[in-house]
């Protein structure tokens, strides 16, 4: 039987461990939804990308506090955006998990396992959430033409690995400024080929929900039932 979750700490918990066992029995262990809703992102390296080795990457990883940040520009509360985001089903009754951080920063760790080969923890990600970011700060970005979102980013330098999920405030020339609403996204950088970017902008209907982790489960469930001979 092949083994299919939408379970970031199962991935960053058991990944090489996991990996193994299914290979060991003829299996696959995929886990695509844990990212950006199912989007192709770990297929797009496995299938696409072989041997091309990640440097790093950078991006919008939590469709919920970038919905918060874009309301918040609109002019509602911090916590009217929060309950906005509950009543959709993208935000949990307690939304420290999203406003604190912590669900990028598992994801980043997920990221960096698997796409790095390298063993990595929430703990080890430099972590801030947007708790701070008050209205007035959300104003005056506006009036500068610039916008406050949670980025997710990672580098490796030799040896080290630096990873980072905090607020910044991003420029119009960067390609953070135009996703607004849970619109998220990220750019990586390789050895061998261009930046290249991955970007899921919501749309009426679509807003990052459960439907969309469902749709990465299925597809995973397609590929691995092709995969057998």
């Amino acid at each position: 039987m092949h083994a299919i979750t939408a379970n970031k700490g199962t991935v960053v918990h058991g990944y090489r461990a996991l990996t193994a066992l299914a290979n060991s029995k003829g299996r696959k262990f995929l886990f695509e939804s844990t990212v950006l809703g199912g989007t192709p992102v770990f297929s797009t390296f496995r299938e696409a990308m072989p041997l091309a080795e990640l440097i790093s990457f950078k991006g919008i990883i939590n469709a919920t506090t970038n919905l918060i940040l874009s309301r918040m520009e609109d002019g509602e509360s911090f916590d009217d955006a929060v309950k906005y985001c509950q009543s959709i089903g993208i935000a949990e009754t307690d939304p420290s998990g999203d406003v604190d951080g912590w669900d990028a920063a598992i994801k980043v760790a997920a990221l960096v396992t698997v796409l790095m080969d390298t063993p990595f923890k929430p703990r080890d990600v430099e972590r801030k959430g947007i708790r701070e970011i008050t209205p007035g700060m959300v104003k005056q970005a506006k009036a500068e033409g610039r916008r406050w979102k949670l980025v997710a980013s990672v580098e490796r330098a030799g040896n080290q690995i630096k990873a980072r999920v905090a607020p910044e405030l991003v420029e119009p020339s960067s390609p953070l400024h135009g996703m607004m609403g849970s619109s998220t996204g990220l750019t990586f950088r390789t050895d061998v080929l261009p930046d290249y970017s991955i970007m899921v902008t919501e749309r009426e209907g679509l807003k990052g929900g459960p439907e969309e982790t469902a749709y990465g489960l299925f597809a995973d469930f397609v590929s691995a039932a092709s995969a057998v001979k």
